[in-house]
């Protein structure tokens, strides 16, 4: 009705027949976004209910049955829209596969992301259940909490979903359904054979996946890899991250008197571990943070056209400050973006005898130190971790692998405990590789904005395997809000990025390459 009365104006208007065939391209054109608009703001209110669904089913990554019960979910739910799905069975918990119909003259889009999730301590969460979605508003620095029928009238994208694995990452997959949805809805033309694999242990490391890819090379075969995790650039503008960091661990622990004694009757009698530790610690890194382990950076340069990238990314450091309320960052690299271009040396927890209302006058025992290191392509997990062995035996402590007997205690003047976990690779894709340039322009035409693009991210994903065994470029187009508390409590998901996700799949599986 609307369209035709401003038909009907603007044809008995007194403009030159020119000006009003403009005109009328314009108010078509208007009347196609509202639609488009309108059909988007109903597909998002169906990915609401599909979210609550889904999160609905507890995905603790240390919890079998529940693993079973979200498999059991998807399948149902990918079986709907037309997808083959396969239950994979791995040496850990069963992976979930599902493509449409397989064109050999159509490139291959592999998709991952992951349905496990952290396990979650119900007294920390501001909802009685976190596995049931709670929607919010904003309340000045606080939430509101709303009722899911008012979204049947009016969608509101600053409104969110609190829940666990509401962003991280059940919500991705969800966006991912909804719009294929809206793509059958529309009749459009997929350019590209689809293939997604979703990982149920992600949050414990992925485990078996190297392995599983391994086994199952054939079925995962595809041109490129694209990973939906983690949050967009905080500058809220679309987001493409072309690597990401690896990880290894190492838990060192070191020896004093074979149980705790009284600190007046042998302190400055009994070596402390404590002071020990500290001082092996001390001497890994300088007072600006740079680890002083020889060779520990060997191998990483940054050319001209590298570090325009990296300054490229809109990051703001003072903002970045004060959310961390620090003074100063510490001073591997000049900026944020160039700290996550080298492999880091991070103390994970650190811990002695008893603290605070417990603290007791007593020599420790023991002192540990978890450590994690952060890994980028040039560096190696077991030749960094080599150099940490190397330099604390230069530190004077004979390493061992279990705890030390009083004979052993006896023969050494300093021994530390070393154990170590295995290593998830990093990986980086170039930046001008043609389909990152693909995706680029997906991005930038379907919002018109610049698209951040960052070179690598400080995270770890396990992705490696399926580009060592598959031989393929991957890159990481994250869906959800920066902010998302995402392994914490009160993890959400602001609706505002449902409608981001479900344009950005319906952007990129309805554009030839």
């Amino acid at each position: 009705m609307i369209i035709s009365i401003g038909l009907l104006l603007i044809f008995h208007s007194k403009y030159s027949m020119k000006i009003k065939y403009i005109l009328i391209a314009c108010l078509l054109n208007m009347f196609a976004n509202a639609q488009e608009e309108t059909q988007l703001k109903r597909q998002v209110r169906q990915a609401v209910n599909d979210i609550r669904s889904f999160v609905k089913i507890p995905n603790d990554a240390l919890d079998h049955a529940d693993i079973n019960r979200n498999l059991t979910w998807l399948e149902q739910n990918f079986n709907a829209r037309g997808f083959n799905s396969s239950i994979i069975p791995t040496e850990g918990e069963s992976l979930f596969f599902a493509s449409l119909p397989v064109d050999d003259s159509k490139p291959t889009i592999l998709f991952y992301m992951h349905f496990d999730g952290q396990s979650v301590d119900p007294s920390k969460w501001a909802q009685s259940n976190p596995y049931e979605v709670a929607l919010k508003s904003p309340d000045g620095d606080g939430w509101k909490n709303e009722v899911f029928d008012d979204l049947n009238e009016n969608i509101d994208y600053n409104w969110r979903l609190f829940g666990r694995s509401t962003s991280d990452d059940k919500g991705p997959i969800v966006m991912f359904l909804n719009a294929i949805d809206l793509l059958k809805e529309n009749n459009k033309e997929i350019p590209f054979n689809i293939k997604i694999i979703l990982d149920s242990e992600e949050e414990k490391g992925s485990r078996p996946l190297p392995k599983a890819v391994k086994q199952y090379r054939e079925l995962l075969e595809a041109d490129f890899l694209v990973i939906n995790d983690g949050p967009i650039h905080i500058s809220g503008r679309p987001t493409i991250v072309y690597g990401c960091r690896g990880i290894t661990t190492l838990s060192l622990t070191t020896h004093g008197p074979i149980k705790p004694q009284h600190s007046g009757h042998y302190g400055n009698y009994a070596p402390n571990p404590g002071f020990q530790l500290a001082q092996v610690l001390a001497s890994m890194k300088d007072t600006e943070g740079r680890v002083t382990i020889e060779g520990y950076y060997d191998g990483i340069t940054l050319d001209d056209n590298v570090m325009n990238v990296l300054k490229s990314v809109p990051d703001d450091a003072a903002i970045i400050n004060t959310n961390l309320a620090i003074k100063n960052p510490e001073k591997v690299g000049e900026f944020y973006q160039e700290a996550l271009q080298y492999p880091s040396l991070n103390i994970r927890g650190l811990g002695s005898g008893w603290i605070g209302a417990k603290a007791r006058t007593i020599v420790p025992e023991s002192a540990t130190a978890e450590l994690d290191l952060r890994l980028v392509p040039e560096s190696d997990g077991t030749h960094l971790k080599e150099l940490v062995k190397k330099h604390i035996e230069k530190q004077g402590f004979h390493i061992m692998d279990s705890i030390p007997s009083k004979q052993q205690r006896m023969q050494h003047d300093k021994i530390m405990t070393l154990t170590e976990r295995g290593i998830t690779d990093a990986f980086r894709t170039d930046l001008n590789n043609p389909y990152g340039t693909f995706l680029l322009k997906v991005l930038k035409n379907s919002f018109d904005k610049d698209v951040v693009q960052i070179r690598i991210m400080g995270g770890t994903v396990p992705i490696s395997p399926f580009i060592n065994e598959l031989k393929i470029p991957a890159f990481i187009v994250p869906m959800v809000n920066p902010d998302n508390n995402q392994h914490s409590p009160n993890e959400n998901l602001k609706i505002g990025q449902i409608a981001y996700g479900i344009q950005v799949f319906y952007s990129l599986l309805s554009t030839k390459m």
